[in-house]
Protein backbone atom coordinates (compact mmCIF):
# COMPACT_ATOMS: atom_id res chain seq x y z
CA UNK A 1 0.00 0.00 0.00
CA UNK A 2 2.65 2.41 0.79
CA UNK A 3 4.40 1.84 -2.60
CA UNK A 4 1.17 2.64 -4.24
CA UNK A 5 0.76 6.02 -2.27
CA UNK A 6 3.82 6.93 -3.45
CA UNK A 7 3.93 6.18 -6.98
CA UNK A 8 0.67 8.13 -6.87
CA UNK A 9 1.96 11.24 -5.37
CA UNK A 10 4.78 10.96 -7.42
CA UNK A 11 2.77 11.16 -10.44
CA UNK A 12 0.37 13.28 -9.43
CA UNK A 13 2.86 16.05 -9.20
CA UNK A 14 3.54 15.74 -13.30
CA UNK A 15 1.43 16.93 -16.49
CA UNK A 16 0.65 14.82 -19.49
CA UNK A 17 -2.09 15.32 -20.98
CA UNK A 18 -4.06 13.09 -23.90
CA UNK A 19 -4.29 9.56 -22.37
CA UNK A 20 -7.92 8.60 -24.04
CA UNK A 21 -8.26 4.74 -24.57
CA UNK A 22 -9.93 2.91 -27.84
CA UNK A 23 -12.09 -0.04 -25.86
CA UNK A 24 -11.63 -3.31 -27.16
CA UNK A 25 -13.70 -4.04 -29.84
CA UNK A 26 -14.14 -1.21 -31.42
CA UNK A 27 -16.44 -0.73 -34.54
CA UNK A 28 -14.04 -0.84 -37.91
CA UNK A 29 -11.56 1.57 -36.23
CA UNK A 30 -9.23 -1.50 -34.71
CA UNK A 31 -8.51 -3.17 -37.27
CA UNK A 32 -8.23 -0.10 -39.99
CA UNK A 33 -5.00 0.94 -37.46
CA UNK A 34 -3.57 -2.28 -37.94
CA UNK A 35 -3.93 -2.69 -41.65
CA UNK A 36 -1.84 0.75 -41.59
CA UNK A 37 0.57 -0.86 -39.79
CA UNK A 38 1.07 -3.50 -42.23
CA UNK A 39 0.78 -0.89 -44.75
CA UNK A 40 3.95 0.75 -43.23
CA UNK A 41 1.83 4.21 -41.84
CA UNK A 42 2.04 3.43 -38.50
CA UNK A 43 4.44 2.81 -35.70
CA UNK A 44 6.03 -0.49 -35.55
CA UNK A 45 7.02 -0.10 -31.79
CA UNK A 46 3.33 -0.04 -31.44
CA UNK A 47 3.22 -4.45 -30.87
CA UNK A 48 -0.94 -4.38 -30.92
CA UNK A 49 -0.43 -7.31 -27.76
CA UNK A 50 -2.01 -4.80 -25.51
CA UNK A 51 -5.22 -3.55 -26.03
CA UNK A 52 -7.41 -1.23 -25.64
CA UNK A 53 -4.88 1.18 -27.30
CA UNK A 54 -4.18 4.21 -25.93
CA UNK A 55 -3.74 8.03 -27.97
CA UNK A 56 -1.43 9.88 -25.90
CA UNK A 57 0.12 13.37 -26.25
CA UNK A 58 3.39 11.63 -26.62
CA UNK A 59 2.46 8.05 -27.84
CA UNK A 60 0.36 6.97 -30.73
CA UNK A 61 -0.11 10.84 -32.16
CA UNK A 62 -3.57 11.92 -32.93
CA UNK A 63 -2.11 13.98 -35.46
CA UNK A 64 0.26 10.80 -37.55
CA UNK A 65 -3.35 8.62 -38.90
CA UNK A 66 -6.12 10.11 -41.55
CA UNK A 67 -8.67 7.99 -39.49
CA UNK A 68 -7.88 10.02 -36.16
CA UNK A 69 -10.42 12.55 -35.77
CA UNK A 70 -12.99 14.41 -33.59
CA UNK A 71 -15.51 12.48 -35.65
CA UNK A 72 -14.27 9.41 -34.37
CA UNK A 73 -13.18 10.11 -30.84
CA UNK A 74 -15.36 12.57 -29.41
CA UNK A 75 -16.36 16.25 -29.70
CA UNK A 76 -13.76 18.28 -27.75
CA UNK A 77 -14.65 21.27 -25.75
CA UNK A 78 -11.34 22.29 -24.33
CA UNK A 79 -9.41 25.50 -25.78
CA UNK A 80 -6.17 26.04 -26.72
CA UNK A 81 -3.40 26.51 -24.27
CA UNK A 82 -5.49 24.99 -21.52
CA UNK A 83 -4.28 21.90 -19.58
CA UNK A 84 -7.89 20.53 -18.73
CA UNK A 85 -9.67 18.63 -21.88
CA UNK A 86 -14.04 17.29 -21.82
CA UNK A 87 -14.75 15.15 -24.38
CA UNK A 88 -18.37 13.41 -25.71
CA UNK A 89 -17.24 9.76 -26.29
CA UNK A 90 -19.24 8.38 -29.21
CA UNK A 91 -22.39 6.69 -28.53
CA UNK A 92 -22.26 2.99 -29.33
CA UNK A 93 -25.24 0.75 -30.42
CA UNK A 94 -25.40 -2.67 -31.10
CA UNK A 95 -28.33 -5.13 -31.69
CA UNK A 96 -27.72 -9.13 -31.88
CA UNK A 97 -30.31 -11.94 -33.00
CA UNK A 98 -29.66 -15.59 -32.41
CA UNK A 99 -32.14 -17.72 -34.27
CA UNK A 100 -31.93 -20.91 -32.18
CA UNK A 101 -29.22 -21.16 -30.21
CA UNK A 102 -26.59 -18.55 -28.76
CA UNK A 103 -23.50 -17.65 -30.05
CA UNK A 104 -22.47 -14.69 -28.98
CA UNK A 105 -18.46 -14.54 -28.89
CA UNK A 106 -16.11 -11.46 -27.60
CA UNK A 107 -19.17 -8.98 -27.09
CA UNK A 108 -18.37 -7.88 -23.68
CA UNK A 109 -20.75 -7.37 -21.30
CA UNK A 110 -23.32 -9.20 -24.04
CA UNK A 111 -24.20 -12.74 -22.60
CA UNK A 112 -25.02 -15.52 -24.80
CA UNK A 113 -28.76 -15.19 -25.27
CA UNK A 114 -31.14 -16.66 -28.07
CA UNK A 115 -33.35 -13.88 -29.27
CA UNK A 116 -33.13 -10.18 -29.40
CA UNK A 117 -30.14 -8.62 -27.72
CA UNK A 118 -29.08 -4.85 -27.68
CA UNK A 119 -26.08 -2.65 -26.01
CA UNK A 120 -25.84 1.12 -25.14
CA UNK A 121 -23.03 2.87 -24.61
CA UNK A 122 -22.05 6.59 -23.72
CA UNK A 123 -20.18 9.23 -21.94
CA UNK A 124 -17.50 11.44 -21.69
CA UNK A 125 -13.76 11.68 -21.03
CA UNK A 126 -12.26 14.43 -18.87
CA UNK A 127 -8.61 15.62 -18.34
CA UNK A 128 -6.77 17.82 -15.70
CA UNK A 129 -2.92 17.71 -15.58
CA UNK A 130 -2.25 13.99 -15.00
CA UNK A 131 -5.72 13.14 -14.24
CA UNK A 132 -7.88 11.28 -16.58
CA UNK A 133 -11.33 10.46 -16.17
CA UNK A 134 -13.07 8.36 -19.16
CA UNK A 135 -16.93 7.38 -17.53
CA UNK A 136 -18.87 5.34 -20.58
CA UNK A 137 -21.06 2.41 -19.04
CA UNK A 138 -23.07 -0.21 -20.87
CA UNK A 139 -26.31 -1.21 -20.61
CA UNK A 140 -27.36 -4.45 -22.23
CA UNK A 141 -30.76 -5.92 -22.41
CA UNK A 142 -31.29 -9.50 -24.10
CA UNK A 143 -34.54 -11.55 -24.63
CA UNK A 144 -33.27 -14.40 -23.59
CA UNK A 145 -35.41 -16.84 -24.94
CA UNK A 146 -35.27 -20.50 -24.17
CA UNK A 147 -33.53 -23.32 -26.23
CA UNK A 148 -32.22 -26.40 -26.36
CA UNK A 149 -29.45 -27.04 -24.02
CA UNK A 150 -27.71 -30.03 -22.64
CA UNK A 151 -30.11 -32.89 -23.66
CA UNK A 152 -31.71 -35.08 -20.46
CA UNK A 153 -32.58 -38.50 -19.87
CA UNK A 154 -33.26 -40.32 -22.18
CA UNK A 155 -31.65 -38.62 -24.91
CA UNK A 156 -28.54 -38.70 -22.95
CA UNK A 157 -27.68 -41.37 -20.42
CA UNK A 158 -27.46 -40.90 -16.42
CA UNK A 159 -23.84 -41.69 -16.88
CA UNK A 160 -23.33 -39.13 -19.73
CA UNK A 161 -24.69 -36.48 -17.38
CA UNK A 162 -22.51 -37.62 -14.58
CA UNK A 163 -19.99 -36.66 -16.98
CA UNK A 164 -21.07 -33.41 -18.07
CA UNK A 165 -20.98 -32.12 -14.64
CA UNK A 166 -17.53 -32.70 -14.52
CA UNK A 167 -16.96 -29.72 -15.97
CA UNK A 168 -20.37 -27.71 -14.61
CA UNK A 169 -19.34 -28.22 -11.37
CA UNK A 170 -15.60 -26.35 -12.35
CA UNK A 171 -16.19 -23.32 -14.35
CA UNK A 172 -19.31 -20.63 -13.70
CA UNK A 173 -20.54 -21.03 -17.28
CA UNK A 174 -24.55 -21.21 -17.64
CA UNK A 175 -26.30 -22.32 -19.98
CA UNK A 176 -29.16 -19.65 -19.71
CA UNK A 177 -29.16 -16.15 -17.57
CA UNK A 178 -32.11 -17.07 -15.35
CA UNK A 179 -35.82 -17.87 -17.13
CA UNK A 180 -36.92 -14.36 -17.85
CA UNK A 181 -35.37 -11.31 -19.70
CA UNK A 182 -31.81 -10.34 -18.89
CA UNK A 183 -31.01 -6.54 -18.03
CA UNK A 184 -27.83 -5.10 -16.42
CA UNK A 185 -25.87 -1.54 -16.25
CA UNK A 186 -22.23 -1.97 -15.77
CA UNK A 187 -19.63 0.40 -15.31
CA UNK A 188 -18.19 -0.24 -18.73
CA UNK A 189 -15.48 1.05 -21.09
CA UNK A 190 -14.66 3.67 -17.34
CA UNK A 191 -12.01 4.15 -15.87
CA UNK A 192 -9.90 6.91 -14.08
CA UNK A 193 -5.78 7.33 -14.15
CA UNK A 194 -2.50 9.16 -13.37
CA UNK A 195 -0.72 9.34 -16.45
CA UNK A 196 2.91 10.30 -16.87
CA UNK A 197 6.15 9.36 -19.01
CA UNK A 198 4.10 7.38 -21.30
CA UNK A 199 3.03 5.11 -18.15
CA UNK A 200 -0.51 4.50 -16.45
CA UNK A 201 -1.63 3.69 -12.56
CA UNK A 202 -5.51 4.18 -12.11
CA UNK A 203 -8.72 1.80 -11.43
CA UNK A 204 -10.35 1.02 -14.48
CA UNK A 205 -13.26 -1.38 -15.42
CA UNK A 206 -13.00 -1.61 -19.13
CA UNK A 207 -12.20 -4.94 -21.46
CA UNK A 208 -8.54 -5.97 -22.05
CA UNK A 209 -6.94 -8.27 -24.92
CA UNK A 210 -3.39 -9.55 -24.53
CA UNK A 211 -1.61 -11.30 -27.19
CA UNK A 212 -1.69 -10.92 -30.91
CA UNK A 213 -4.57 -12.78 -31.87
CA UNK A 214 -7.52 -11.26 -33.84
CA UNK A 215 -10.53 -13.70 -33.28
CA UNK A 216 -8.76 -15.18 -30.29
CA UNK A 217 -7.04 -14.73 -27.24
CA UNK A 218 -6.25 -17.37 -24.71
CA UNK A 219 -5.46 -15.48 -22.00
CA UNK A 220 -7.88 -12.45 -21.91
CA UNK A 221 -9.92 -11.12 -24.59
CA UNK A 222 -13.22 -9.22 -24.62
CA UNK A 223 -15.24 -12.34 -24.51
CA UNK A 224 -17.04 -11.52 -21.12
CA UNK A 225 -17.97 -8.38 -19.41
CA UNK A 226 -14.80 -5.94 -18.20
CA UNK A 227 -14.10 -6.06 -14.70
CA UNK A 228 -12.74 -3.98 -11.80
CA UNK A 229 -9.10 -3.94 -11.29
CA UNK A 230 -5.89 -1.55 -10.75
CA UNK A 231 -3.84 -0.80 -13.60
CA UNK A 232 -0.13 -0.33 -13.89
CA UNK A 233 0.70 0.34 -17.18
CA UNK A 234 2.57 1.41 -20.27
CA UNK A 235 0.45 3.78 -22.54
CA UNK A 236 2.83 3.35 -25.39
CA UNK A 237 6.52 1.83 -26.43
CA UNK A 238 8.97 2.32 -23.60
CA UNK A 239 11.65 3.55 -25.93
CA UNK A 240 15.65 2.46 -24.72
CA UNK A 241 18.82 1.59 -26.37
CA UNK A 242 17.82 -1.95 -26.77
CA UNK A 243 14.35 -2.10 -27.75
CA UNK A 244 10.88 -1.01 -26.92
CA UNK A 245 8.84 -2.61 -23.61
CA UNK A 246 5.19 -2.91 -23.14
CA UNK A 247 3.73 -4.06 -19.83
CA UNK A 248 0.75 -4.18 -17.66
CA UNK A 249 0.35 -5.39 -13.89
CA UNK A 250 -3.05 -5.75 -12.82
CA UNK A 251 -4.73 -6.73 -9.78
CA UNK A 252 -8.84 -7.04 -9.94
CA UNK A 253 -12.02 -9.01 -8.69
CA UNK A 254 -13.93 -11.56 -10.50
CA UNK A 255 -17.64 -12.45 -9.56
CA UNK A 256 -20.03 -15.19 -10.38
CA UNK A 257 -23.08 -15.03 -12.35
CA UNK A 258 -25.33 -16.27 -9.73
CA UNK A 259 -26.93 -19.13 -12.12
CA UNK A 260 -26.71 -22.41 -11.96
CA UNK A 261 -26.24 -25.42 -14.45
CA UNK A 262 -29.00 -27.07 -15.90
CA UNK A 263 -31.01 -29.99 -13.86
CA UNK A 264 -28.95 -28.94 -10.76
CA UNK A 265 -31.80 -30.86 -8.22
CA UNK A 266 -31.50 -34.08 -10.19
CA UNK A 267 -29.80 -36.86 -9.35
CA UNK A 268 -28.36 -38.95 -11.58
CA UNK A 269 -27.54 -42.71 -10.57
CA UNK A 270 -28.25 -41.61 -7.31
CA UNK A 271 -25.63 -39.49 -6.81
CA UNK A 272 -26.25 -35.63 -6.41
CA UNK A 273 -24.28 -34.44 -9.59
CA UNK A 274 -24.32 -30.68 -8.76
CA UNK A 275 -22.28 -29.50 -6.28
CA UNK A 276 -22.54 -25.76 -4.63
CA UNK A 277 -20.22 -23.89 -5.36
CA UNK A 278 -17.90 -21.57 -2.73
CA UNK A 279 -20.20 -17.83 -2.20
CA UNK A 280 -17.17 -15.68 -2.35
CA UNK A 281 -15.48 -13.48 -5.20
CA UNK A 282 -11.98 -14.07 -6.23
CA UNK A 283 -8.85 -12.42 -6.06
CA UNK A 284 -7.17 -12.12 -9.32
CA UNK A 285 -3.57 -10.97 -10.47
CA UNK A 286 -1.55 -10.88 -13.74
CA UNK A 287 1.36 -9.74 -14.90
CA UNK A 288 2.82 -9.70 -18.61
CA UNK A 289 5.31 -7.68 -20.98
CA UNK A 290 6.54 -7.85 -24.31
CA UNK A 291 9.51 -6.45 -26.11
CA UNK A 292 10.56 -5.40 -29.44
CA UNK A 293 14.31 -5.56 -30.33
CA UNK A 294 15.44 -2.43 -31.88
CA UNK A 295 17.52 -4.87 -34.25
CA UNK A 296 14.40 -6.37 -35.82
CA UNK A 297 12.00 -4.24 -37.15
CA UNK A 298 8.14 -5.22 -36.67
CA UNK A 299 9.25 -8.46 -34.19
CA UNK A 300 7.97 -8.46 -30.55
CA UNK A 301 7.49 -11.14 -28.50
CA UNK A 302 6.00 -11.40 -24.79
CA UNK A 303 5.35 -13.15 -21.66
CA UNK A 304 2.51 -13.44 -19.49
CA UNK A 305 1.17 -15.13 -16.14
CA UNK A 306 -2.22 -14.50 -14.12
CA UNK A 307 -3.13 -16.27 -10.92
CA UNK A 308 -6.93 -16.24 -9.22
CA UNK A 309 -7.45 -17.17 -5.94
CA UNK A 310 -10.90 -16.76 -3.59
CA UNK A 311 -10.91 -13.87 -1.26
CA UNK A 312 -11.25 -15.85 1.74
CA UNK A 313 -8.19 -17.49 1.01
CA UNK A 314 -6.24 -13.87 0.32
CA UNK A 315 -4.19 -13.35 3.84
CA UNK A 316 -0.96 -11.42 4.48
CA UNK A 317 1.04 -9.32 2.46
CA UNK A 318 2.38 -12.20 0.47
CA UNK A 319 -0.88 -13.70 -0.99
CA UNK A 320 -2.02 -10.29 -2.55
CA UNK A 321 1.29 -11.07 -4.73
CA UNK A 322 0.44 -14.60 -6.10
CA UNK A 323 1.64 -13.82 -9.60
CA UNK A 324 5.48 -13.22 -8.03
CA UNK A 325 5.48 -16.11 -6.45
CA UNK A 326 5.23 -20.10 -6.74
CA UNK A 327 5.93 -20.37 -10.69
CA UNK A 328 6.90 -24.26 -9.72
CA UNK A 329 5.03 -26.47 -7.60
CA UNK A 330 8.15 -27.46 -5.89
CA UNK A 331 8.12 -24.37 -4.07
CA UNK A 332 4.81 -25.22 -2.11
CA UNK A 333 5.30 -27.11 1.01
CA UNK A 334 1.99 -29.06 0.39
CA UNK A 335 2.35 -32.15 -1.74
CA UNK A 336 4.36 -30.24 -4.56
CA UNK A 337 0.89 -27.87 -4.70
CA UNK A 338 -1.53 -29.87 -5.74
CA UNK A 339 -3.60 -28.67 -3.13
CA UNK A 340 -3.15 -25.11 -3.58
CA UNK A 341 -5.99 -23.45 -3.57
CA UNK A 342 -4.85 -21.02 -6.67
CA UNK A 343 -5.33 -21.33 -10.25
CA UNK A 344 -2.69 -20.11 -12.52
CA UNK A 345 -1.84 -20.39 -16.01
CA UNK A 346 1.46 -18.99 -17.86
CA UNK A 347 3.02 -18.21 -21.56
CA UNK A 348 4.29 -16.23 -24.12
CA UNK A 349 3.48 -14.84 -27.14
CA UNK A 350 4.80 -13.02 -30.65
CA UNK A 351 4.31 -11.12 -33.61
CA UNK A 352 6.77 -10.30 -36.51
CA UNK A 353 5.18 -7.61 -38.50
CA UNK A 354 6.50 -7.55 -42.41
CA UNK A 355 5.99 -4.10 -43.64
CA UNK A 356 7.86 -4.46 -47.06
CA UNK A 357 5.19 -7.60 -47.68
CA UNK A 358 2.36 -5.91 -46.06
CA UNK A 359 1.59 -9.14 -43.91
CA UNK A 360 2.03 -10.51 -40.47
CA UNK A 361 2.53 -13.80 -38.33
CA UNK A 362 1.31 -14.01 -34.91
CA UNK A 363 1.56 -16.88 -32.10
CA UNK A 364 0.51 -17.41 -28.55
CA UNK A 365 1.71 -20.64 -26.78
CA UNK A 366 0.63 -21.14 -23.28
CA UNK A 367 0.20 -23.79 -20.15
CA UNK A 368 -2.56 -23.90 -17.38
CA UNK A 369 -1.31 -25.01 -13.81
CA UNK A 370 2.52 -24.64 -12.59
CA UNK A 371 4.99 -27.20 -13.44
CA UNK A 372 6.43 -29.01 -10.40
CA UNK A 373 9.92 -27.77 -11.76
CA UNK A 374 12.29 -27.06 -14.72
CA UNK A 375 12.73 -30.58 -15.50
CA UNK A 376 8.75 -31.24 -15.75
CA UNK A 377 8.55 -28.02 -18.00
CA UNK A 378 11.06 -28.84 -20.42
CA UNK A 379 9.72 -32.99 -20.39
CA UNK A 380 5.95 -31.80 -20.75
CA UNK A 381 5.76 -28.93 -22.98
CA UNK A 382 2.52 -29.54 -24.52
CA UNK A 383 0.73 -30.60 -21.52
CA UNK A 384 -1.99 -28.73 -20.55
CA UNK A 385 -1.14 -26.49 -23.23
CA UNK A 386 -3.65 -24.16 -25.63
CA UNK A 387 -1.68 -22.38 -28.13
CA UNK A 388 -2.63 -20.18 -31.28
CA UNK A 389 -1.22 -19.28 -34.88
CA UNK A 390 -2.06 -16.81 -36.97
CA UNK A 391 -0.94 -14.80 -40.92
CA UNK A 392 -2.82 -11.41 -41.95
CA UNK A 393 -2.04 -10.29 -45.37
CA UNK A 394 -2.64 -7.69 -47.33
CA UNK A 395 -2.82 -7.81 -51.35
CA UNK A 396 -2.95 -3.79 -52.63
CA UNK A 397 -4.70 -3.79 -56.18
CA UNK A 398 -2.15 -1.49 -58.46
CA UNK A 399 -4.94 -0.53 -60.66
CA UNK A 400 -7.02 1.58 -57.18
CA UNK A 401 -6.66 2.22 -54.20
CA UNK A 402 -8.70 -0.78 -52.85
CA UNK A 403 -6.62 -4.38 -51.68
CA UNK A 404 -7.43 -7.56 -50.29
CA UNK A 405 -7.08 -8.92 -47.18
CA UNK A 406 -6.28 -12.70 -46.23
CA UNK A 407 -6.57 -13.70 -42.75
CA UNK A 408 -6.04 -17.32 -40.90
CA UNK A 409 -6.18 -18.39 -37.22
CA UNK A 410 -6.16 -21.65 -35.58
CA UNK A 411 -6.79 -22.09 -31.55
CA UNK A 412 -6.69 -25.08 -30.08
CA UNK A 413 -7.32 -25.77 -26.14
CA UNK A 414 -8.40 -29.49 -25.99
CA UNK A 415 -5.66 -31.69 -24.17
CA UNK A 416 -2.72 -33.39 -26.14
CA UNK A 417 -2.46 -37.35 -26.30
CA UNK A 418 -0.45 -37.28 -22.85
CA UNK A 419 -4.03 -36.75 -21.20
CA UNK A 420 -4.43 -40.60 -21.69
CA UNK A 421 -1.69 -41.10 -19.06
CA UNK A 422 -1.79 -37.66 -17.16
CA UNK A 423 -5.36 -35.91 -16.91
CA UNK A 424 -4.60 -32.19 -16.58
CA UNK A 425 -8.35 -31.26 -17.06
CA UNK A 426 -9.34 -28.22 -19.51
CA UNK A 427 -8.37 -25.24 -19.72
CA UNK A 428 -10.55 -22.45 -17.74
CA UNK A 429 -12.14 -24.93 -15.44
CA UNK A 430 -10.28 -26.11 -11.91
CA UNK A 431 -10.84 -28.39 -9.26
CA UNK A 432 -10.78 -26.14 -6.70
CA UNK A 433 -11.52 -22.51 -8.10
CA UNK A 434 -15.06 -24.10 -9.07
CA UNK A 435 -16.54 -20.52 -10.57
CA UNK A 436 -12.87 -21.44 -13.12
CA UNK A 437 -11.73 -18.83 -15.15
CA UNK A 438 -14.33 -16.65 -15.42
CA UNK A 439 -16.36 -12.86 -14.91
CA UNK A 440 -20.21 -12.87 -15.04
CA UNK A 441 -20.42 -16.52 -16.25
CA UNK A 442 -18.08 -16.42 -19.67
CA UNK A 443 -14.59 -17.24 -19.97
CA UNK A 444 -11.96 -14.33 -19.87
CA UNK A 445 -9.93 -15.85 -22.37
CA UNK A 446 -11.22 -17.83 -25.63
CA UNK A 447 -14.75 -17.64 -26.64
CA UNK A 448 -14.18 -21.33 -27.23
CA UNK A 449 -14.37 -22.52 -23.91
CA UNK A 450 -13.14 -25.49 -22.31
CA UNK A 451 -11.83 -27.83 -24.78
CA UNK A 452 -12.84 -25.76 -28.09
CA UNK A 453 -10.49 -25.92 -31.03
CA UNK A 454 -11.31 -23.61 -34.12
CA UNK A 455 -9.70 -22.94 -37.73
CA UNK A 456 -10.73 -20.00 -39.29
CA UNK A 457 -10.03 -18.41 -42.94
CA UNK A 458 -11.31 -15.48 -43.60
CA UNK A 459 -10.50 -13.02 -47.19
CA UNK A 460 -12.02 -9.50 -47.76
CA UNK A 461 -12.04 -6.21 -50.06
CA UNK A 462 -11.13 -3.34 -48.65
CA UNK A 463 -11.01 0.70 -49.27
CA UNK A 464 -10.58 3.22 -47.15
CA UNK A 465 -12.65 2.46 -44.00
CA UNK A 466 -14.87 -0.10 -46.64
CA UNK A 467 -14.24 -4.02 -45.90
CA UNK A 468 -16.49 -6.66 -47.17
CA UNK A 469 -16.01 -9.90 -47.22
CA UNK A 470 -16.51 -13.47 -45.86
CA UNK A 471 -15.25 -16.17 -43.89
CA UNK A 472 -15.44 -19.96 -43.10
CA UNK A 473 -15.07 -21.38 -39.91
CA UNK A 474 -14.57 -24.65 -38.31
CA UNK A 475 -15.51 -24.81 -34.24
CA UNK A 476 -15.59 -28.28 -32.53
CA UNK A 477 -17.16 -27.85 -28.95
CA UNK A 478 -15.66 -29.18 -25.91
CA UNK A 479 -13.34 -32.31 -27.26
CA UNK A 480 -11.95 -32.65 -24.06
CA UNK A 481 -15.66 -33.60 -23.02
CA UNK A 482 -16.44 -35.46 -25.73
CA UNK A 483 -13.28 -38.19 -25.36
CA UNK A 484 -14.50 -38.05 -22.15
CA UNK A 485 -18.02 -38.95 -22.11
CA UNK A 486 -18.51 -40.88 -25.36
CA UNK A 487 -14.56 -42.56 -26.18
CA UNK A 488 -14.12 -44.24 -28.78
CA UNK A 489 -17.73 -43.10 -30.05
CA UNK A 490 -16.10 -40.77 -32.74
CA UNK A 491 -19.26 -39.85 -34.18
CA UNK A 492 -20.79 -37.76 -30.96
CA UNK A 493 -18.31 -34.92 -32.12
CA UNK A 494 -20.18 -31.63 -31.81
CA UNK A 495 -18.50 -29.58 -34.56
CA UNK A 496 -19.95 -26.31 -36.14
CA UNK A 497 -19.21 -25.60 -39.88
CA UNK A 498 -19.83 -21.39 -39.76
CA UNK A 499 -20.25 -18.86 -42.68
CA UNK A 500 -19.96 -15.71 -41.96
CA UNK A 501 -20.24 -12.63 -44.18
CA UNK A 502 -19.84 -8.95 -43.31
CA UNK A 503 -19.56 -5.12 -43.57
CA UNK A 504 -18.06 -2.19 -42.56
CA UNK A 505 -18.81 1.49 -43.53
CA UNK A 506 -18.07 4.60 -42.60
CA UNK A 507 -21.01 7.41 -43.53
CA UNK A 508 -19.28 11.11 -41.92
CA UNK A 509 -19.72 10.14 -38.51
CA UNK A 510 -20.73 7.38 -38.06
CA UNK A 511 -19.61 3.89 -38.27
CA UNK A 512 -21.31 1.02 -39.22
CA UNK A 513 -20.54 -2.67 -38.88
CA UNK A 514 -23.12 -5.41 -39.37
CA UNK A 515 -22.05 -9.35 -39.82
CA UNK A 516 -24.48 -12.54 -40.58
CA UNK A 517 -23.56 -16.00 -39.33
CA UNK A 518 -24.69 -18.85 -40.33
CA UNK A 519 -24.22 -22.03 -38.45
CA UNK A 520 -24.48 -25.99 -39.35
CA UNK A 521 -24.06 -27.69 -35.87
CA UNK A 522 -23.25 -31.76 -36.37
CA UNK A 523 -24.49 -33.39 -33.79
CA UNK A 524 -25.81 -30.69 -31.47
CA UNK A 525 -24.94 -31.00 -27.95
CA UNK A 526 -23.10 -34.30 -28.34
CA UNK A 527 -26.40 -35.67 -29.49
CA UNK A 528 -26.53 -39.10 -31.89
CA UNK A 529 -30.23 -40.59 -32.95
CA UNK A 530 -28.84 -43.46 -30.85
CA UNK A 531 -30.89 -47.07 -30.77
CA UNK A 532 -29.66 -49.12 -27.79
CA UNK A 533 -31.18 -51.73 -29.32
CA UNK A 534 -30.01 -51.88 -32.30
CA UNK A 535 -26.16 -51.57 -31.86
CA UNK A 536 -25.65 -52.63 -35.49
CA UNK A 537 -26.45 -49.38 -36.54
CA UNK A 538 -22.74 -47.86 -35.47
CA UNK A 539 -21.16 -46.04 -36.84
CA UNK A 540 -23.94 -44.87 -39.23
CA UNK A 541 -25.69 -43.18 -36.61
CA UNK A 542 -27.67 -40.16 -37.63
CA UNK A 543 -26.39 -36.66 -35.25
CA UNK A 544 -28.76 -34.57 -34.16
CA UNK A 545 -28.05 -31.36 -36.60
CA UNK A 546 -28.81 -28.00 -36.21
CA UNK A 547 -28.73 -24.35 -38.24
CA UNK A 548 -28.54 -21.16 -36.58
CA UNK A 549 -28.81 -17.53 -37.90
CA UNK A 550 -26.81 -14.78 -35.91
CA UNK A 551 -26.98 -11.16 -36.90
CA UNK A 552 -24.86 -8.65 -35.61
CA UNK A 553 -25.03 -4.82 -36.22
CA UNK A 554 -22.74 -2.24 -34.43
CA UNK A 555 -23.16 1.56 -34.96
CA UNK A 556 -21.13 4.15 -33.40
CA UNK A 557 -21.99 7.51 -34.03
CA UNK A 558 -19.63 11.35 -32.47
CA UNK A 559 -22.31 13.85 -31.95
Amino acid sequence: MRILIVLLISILVLQEAKSQTLPVGSPIVEGYVRRQQLLGKFDPAISFNYRPLTFTKNGISTDSLEYISKDLFGYQFNRPGQASTFTILPIEFRVAQDLQNPDNRNNGAMIRSRGWQTYLAAGFYAELGPLSIQLKPEFIWAQNKEYIGFPDWPRHYESTWQVRYNWFNRIDQPERYGDDPYTKVTWGQSSIRLNKWGMSLGLSTENLWWGPGIRNSIMMSNNAQGFPHITFNTQRPIITSIGAFEWQLITGRLSDSGYKPPYFEERFRGYEAYVPKVDDSRYYQAITFSYSPKWIQGLSFGLVRWVQQYIEDTRGFKSHFPAFTNLFKRNVQDEFGFSTNQDQAAGFFGRWVWADANAEVYFEFHKKNAAINLRDLIANTDHPRALTVGINKLFKMPASNAMWQFNFEWTQTSQAQLRLINDASSWYIHNRIRHGYTHNGEVLGSALGPGGNAQYIEISWIKGFTRIGGAVERYVHNNDFAVAAFNPDFTRYWVDYNLHGFVELKFDKILLSSSLFFTKSLNYQWEVLFDPNDPSAFPDTPGVDRINWNLDIKVSYTL
